[in-house]
């Protein structure tokens, strides 16, 4: 039989086949992009960087955008029946305020980033435009204080609804969240009107001034205690609650809302802290502490 005669392969494509599997083996190993398997293995998981994920809460916006009513305008708290925004908790720039904006950004910041959208006598219905409005300038966080002038009516049963109210912070929210949906928003508790009656009542001025109209469902025959004008009060103070109870919901539902959880709702204002002129809005001091808790909220760690 003869001997099976074995094929040799040219030296040359030998060396070729090497030094293409020497050069396939580093792509392999280094190049990792597009359908390339990445590395693997206990030694590949401990040089691979651990994410950093972005926080869902920013504890330092760059700008700030207060929509709201005359809280937010410092009503009264530089004179008689006049807006003072100078002084306003939210965006002020005021030294005895140290505004929510000024805390975040600076004097000179806030006094370049930050706006004030609120206005004096405005109730939740009126929310949803200036949501709009203040998302014109894109802030990175929206300032929210509203809900009083809804319990501050004519009679008790001129009160904003409870629906009606979560109705038009639900469109408010949608409003800001069509146009900036990373936007971050505080949401402050509506103050507690009866313990500012309570407080403003041992004015005199202050209860000829109520009688200009301000808060009438609340602040009407400041002088009566009998069980009728008791019960409207009380009236006034659980729709209050339920409102706040409707922020800190439709808040809860937001992942970048933050309520400052009855904050300003549980504060006992002093009458140092209420209006000299009308004994019931803010007075400076008063918008200085409700800037401290609206700072206190956004920088928190936690909510």
């Amino acid at each position: 039989m003869r001997q099976a005669t074995r094929r040799r392969i040219p030296r040359s494509r030998t060396v070729l086949a090497v030094v293409t599997a020497a050069v396939l083996g580093v792509a392999g190993c280094d190049a990792v992009g597009g359908d390339s398997a990445g590395p693997s293995g206990t030694g590949a998981e401990r040089s691979r960087p651990s994410p950093s994920p972005t926080p869902v809460w920013d504890t330092g916006p760059d700008s700030v955008a207060a929509v709201g009513d005359s809280i937010t305008r410092g009503f009264d708290a530089c004179a008689v029946l006049t807006d003072c925004p100078e002084v306003s908790w939210a965006t002020g720039g005021s030294e005895k305020v140290d505004s929510l904006a000024v805390r975040l950004l600076g004097r000179a910041g806030a006094a370049e980033r930050s706006w004030n959208h609120a206005v004096s006598g405005s109730r939740m219905a009126d929310l949803p435009g200036q949501m709009e409005r203040a998302a014109r300038h894109r802030p990175e966080l929206v300032a929210v204080l509203t809900g009083a002038n809804d319990a501050c009516r004519e009679t008790t049963s001129a009160m904003t609804s409870v629906a009606d109210f979560r109705a038009g912070f639900e469109e408010a929210m949608r409003t800001l969240r069509a146009a900036l949906p990373k936007t971050q928003v505080y949401v402050a508790s509506v103050p507690d009107l009866k313990r500012l009656w309570s407080q403003g009542r041992t004015s005199a001025l202050g209860r000829q001034v109520w009688k200009l109209g301000i808060c009438p469902s609340m602040l009407g025959d400041a002088d009566a205690l009998d069980a009728a004008a008791t019960l409207r009060r009380e009236t006034v103070r659980k729709r209050v609650e339920d409102y706040n109870e409707v922020l800190a919901e439709v808040c809860a539902g937001d992942r970048r809302c933050r309520h400052d959880g009855g904050a300003v709702y549980e504060y006992r204002f002093g009458t140092g802290e209420l209006s000299h002129w009308d004994w019931f809005h803010p007075s400076v001091d008063g918008q200085a502490e409700l800037a401290r808790i609206a700072h206190r909220t956004v920088t928190a760690e936690r909510p």
